[in-house]
C-alpha cells in the first residue's frame, strides 16, 4: 500500500490537473451545452422527477377535503341520452351548482370553459349567469392562445381579471400568449373569479408544472397594436389566496416574487421556474380509490340526486358530501380532450392538476429546483469521490462495485430529499460526471502506472550517464538474439568499441571531463545507428552495439562508419579547449564467429585489441 501512495504522490499534480480538466471540460458541456445535448440531459432528467414522484407517491395522501366532481364515460353518455348533444345547456351547471352550494361549501371551481357558443340557449346562459354572481366561493376558467389574428380577433379582457404582480427576479419570463377564447361577456361581467387554465407540455408531452401567471398583451381594438402587457393568475391561485385569506388570515393583498423566484402566501411558498412555472408533487394514479388519491364523484350521479331530491327519494349522494369541502368540476374523458400525462399517471382529468396545486399549496410541499450552484457542487463532489474511489482501490472489481453502491445511495439521497425538503437535485448530470471521471480515473491510473513501470524498468536498464543500455540489458538481448536467430536465421552482429587515450582524458582535464568524452561518443553512437540497434555501455569507456539483421560485411561498414563520425567531430571539452576523441572498434558475428554472447564479446575484443595495436582510431580484423 506504502508503493501505492507513493505512486499518487509522485504524480499528484499530474492526477490533480488531470481531474480537475476533466471537471472543467465535463461541466462546460453541462453549462454551455448545443440545444439537441440540452435537450436530451433536460428530458433524461424528467424522467429520473418522474421515477421519484412515483416512489413517493405511495406515502403521500390527498387532502379529504378536494373532491371533483367530473363528467367521465358514463356521465358523458347519460348527458347525451338526456339533453342529445354535448356542450350541453348551461342551466344543467347552475343547476348542480345550486345542488352542491346548498351543503355549504367553501368554494366551488369550474375546470370548464364558458366561451360564447352558437347553440346559445339566452334562458339557460342566464341561469348560469345568475348562478355566478349569487355565488361569491364560485371559480372559472379562461384560456389563452396563440392563434393567429386572422383566424381569431385578440379580444379585450376586462381589467379587474388582471393581477398586479411584482417581481423582483431577474429570470422570470412567463409565457406569453398573443390570443384569447373569449368568455360569455355576461360571465365576466358577472364574477371577477376567473383565472387561466393552460398547462403547457413539456417536449415529451407530460406535464410536470403549471404557470403561476401568464402574460397577455392589452391591444388596441382598432388596430390591435400593443398598448400594455397583463398579467393573469392561475385560476387555482386565486382560489388559494381566497382561502388563506378567509380561513388563516393571510392577509395576501397582492402578489410578489422575489429575487429567488419565490411567492409567498402567507406562510406558504411558491417556487417559479423561470417561466413562472411552479412544479407539482403528484400523487397516487388517479382513478385508484384510496386515501391517497382525490375523491371523485360522477356528474350522473349529482344529477340524479338532484332530481331525486326534487321529487323526496333517496339521493345517490349523502346530504353532507360537499359540506366545507373545496368542489372542482371539470371532465375526464377522452372525447372531451382533457386528459393529461403526468409524472403518476398516463391518463389524468386536466381537472386534478387543479386538485393537486391547490392540496400542495395548503400543505406547502410544490417542488423546489436546487440552486444550479448546489447542483454543481454536487456533480463536482460526487465525481471526486469517483475519482478517489477508482485510485484508491486497487481491485478493479471491488472499485467497481463499490462505486456502483455509491451512485445506488447518491439516487436514494435524491429521491430522498424530494419527499422530506420537496427539493428536486440533479440525478443525471451527476451521474454522468462520476461515470465519466470514474473511467477517466482509472484510465489515468494505468496510464500511471504504465508510466511508473517504463520509469522503474529504464532505470533497471539504462546507464544513468550516458543513457545508453547497461550492461545487464547487453547480456538479456544477446542472449534474446540468439533465440531469435533459431526461429528465423536471421544474423546479427556485434560491434564492441573502446575510446582512445581515455585515461588521458580523466588524468589531465579531471574526471568532469572524462563523463563529458562519454556523453559525447554515446550520443554519436546512437545517432549513427537505426532504432532497431541496440548501443550499450559494456563497462568503463568501452561500449557495444547490437546490430539486427546483419551480416559480418555490413557490420564492418557500420563500424567504419562510427569510427569516421567520432574522429571526424571536434568536440569542445571546455569553452577555451576543444578536443578530438577516437574510438577502436572489433565486429563479431552470429553464429560465424561464436555460438554464445560469450564467444561473440571475446572474439570482437580481440578484433578490438588489434585495433589498438595498429595504431587506434579504426576497426580490427582477425586475419
Amino acid at each position: 500500500m506504502s508503493n501505492f501512495f507513493n505512486l499518487l504522490y509522485r504524480h499528484r499534480y499530474d492526477i490533480f490537473y488531470s481531474l480537475i480538466l476533466i471537471t472543467l471540460v465535463l461541466l462546460m458541456i453541462i453549462i454551455f451545452p448545443k440545444k439537441e445535448t440540452k435537450n436530451i440531459l433536460n428530458e433524461l432528467e424528467n424522467k429520473t422527477f418522474d421515477i421519484r414522484q412515483n416512489i413517493i407517491a405511495k406515502d403521500k395522501k390527498v387532502n379529504k377535503d378536494i373532491v371533483i366532481v367530473t363528467v367521465d364515460d358514463p356521465s358523458y353518455e347519460y348527458l347525451l341520452e338526456t339533453y342529445g348533444d354535448w356542450p350541453i345547456p348551461r342551466n344543467v351547471y347552475a343547476e348542480i351548482l345550486d345542488y352542491i352550494q346548498a351543503q355549504n361549501p367553501k368554494y366551488v371551481a369550474f375546470d370548464l370553459l364558458f366561451i360564447k357558443s352558437l347553440k346559445r340557449i339566452p334562458k339557460s346562459d342566464d341561469k348560469l349567469i345568475e348562478a355566478l354572481k349569487k355565488y361569491s366561493n364560485t371559480y372559472t376558467a379562461m384560456n389563452f392562445d396563440n392563434y393567429p389574428f386572422e383566424m381569431r380577433k385578440p379580444p379585450l379582457i376586462d381589467k379587474k381579471l388582471t393581477s398586479d404582480i411584482k417581481i423582483n427576479s431577474d429570470n422570470i419570463k412567463p409565457f406569453l400568449f398573443t390570443n384569447h377564447r373569449e368568455l360569455m361577456k355576461e360571465i365576466t361581467n358577472a364574477t371577477d373569479k376567473i383565472g387561466h387554465a393552460n398547462t403547457p407540455r413539456t417536449d415529451d408531452g407530460f406535464i410536470r408544472e403549471i404557470p403561476v401567471f401568464i402574460c397577455y398583451p392589452r391591444y388596441n381594438q382598432e388596430d390591435f397594436s400593443v398598448i400594455s402587457y397583463d398579467y393573469y393568475l392561475y385560476m387555482t391561485i386565486k382560489l388559494a389566496i381566497d382561502y388563506l385569506n378567509k380561513y388563516e388570515n393571510a392577509n395576501i393583498k397582492s402578489i410578489e416574487i422575489d429575487s429567488n423566484n419565490n411567492i409567498l402566501l402567507g406562510n406558504r411558498i411558491i417556487p417559479l421556474t423561470d417561466k413562472a412555472q411552479t412544479i407539482l408533487n403528484w400523487y397516487g394514479e388517479t382513478g385508484v380509490e384510496s386515501d391517497k388519491t382525490f375523491k371523485y364523484i360522477p356528474f350522473w350521479k349529482v344529477l340524479k340526486s338532484i332530481k331525486a331530491k326534487e321529487n323526496g327519494e333517496q339521493e345517490l349522494i349523502p346530504s353532507d358530501m360537499f359540506k366545507d369541502k373545496i368542489v372542482y368540476i371539470g371532465t375526464s374523458i377522452y372525447d372531451l380532450s382533457d386528459i393529461k400525462t403526468v409524472p403518476t399517471s398516463k391518463y389524468l382529468p386536466g381537472v386534478e392538476i387543479h386538485a393537486t396545486l391547490l392540496n400542495n399549496i395548503l400543505d406547502n410541499n410544490l417542488i423546489h429546483k436546487a440552486a444550479l450552484s448546489y447542483n454543481l457542487l454536487i456533480s463536482i463532489l460526487l465525481a471526486f469521490a469517483a475519482a478517489f474511489t477508482a485510485f484508491k482501490i486497487r481491485s478493479v472489481y471491488i472499485s467497481i462495485m463499490l462505486f456502483s453502491l455509491f451512485l445506488g445511495f447518491y439516487m436514494y439521497f435524491a429521491a430522498y430529499v424530494m419527499t422530506k425538503y420537496n427539493v428536486w437535485v440533479w440525478i443525471v448530470i451527476p451521474l454522468v460526471l462520476a461515470i465519466f471521471v470514474f473511467i477517466c480515473s482509472f484510465i489515468i491510473k494505468y496510464l500511471l502506472k504504465s508510466r511508473d513501470f517504463e520509469y522503474t524498468y529504464k532505470l533497471a536498464t539504462t546507464d544513468g550517464l550516458t543513457e545508453l543500455y547497461n550492461h545487464r540489458f547487453f547480456q538479456e538481448q544477446m542472449k534474446n538474439k540468439i533465440t531469435e536467430y533459431n526461429k528465423t536465421k536471421n544474423k546479427f552482429s556485434l560491434v564492441m568499441t573502446d575510446i582512445d587515450f581515455f585515461k588521458k582524458f580523466n588524468d589531465k582535464y579531471g574526471h568532469q571531463a572524462g563523463d563529458a568524452v562519454l556523453k559525447h561518443v554515446a550520443k554519436t553512437l546512437k545517432s549513427n545507428t537505426r532504432n532497431e540497434d541496440f548501443v550499450c555501455r559494456y563497462g568503463g569507456e568501452e561500449m557495444a552495439v547490437i546490430l539486427n539483421n546483419t551480416n559480418k560485411e555490413r557490420a564492418i561498414e557500420i563500424a567504419k562508419k562510427l569510427c569516421n563520425a567520432i574522429s571526424s567531430q571536434k568536440y569542445d571539452l571546455t569553452p577555451e579547449l576543444e578536443v578530438s576523441v577516437t574510438i577502436s572498434l572489433g565486429v563479431s558475428t552470429y553464429p560465424d564467429n561464436g555460438k554464445t554472447p560469450a564467444e561473440l564479446i571475446e572474439y570482437a575484443d580481440k578484433c578490438l585489441y588489434i585495433a589498438k595495436e595498429n595504431g587506434r582510431n579504426q576497426v580490427g580484423f582477425i586475419e
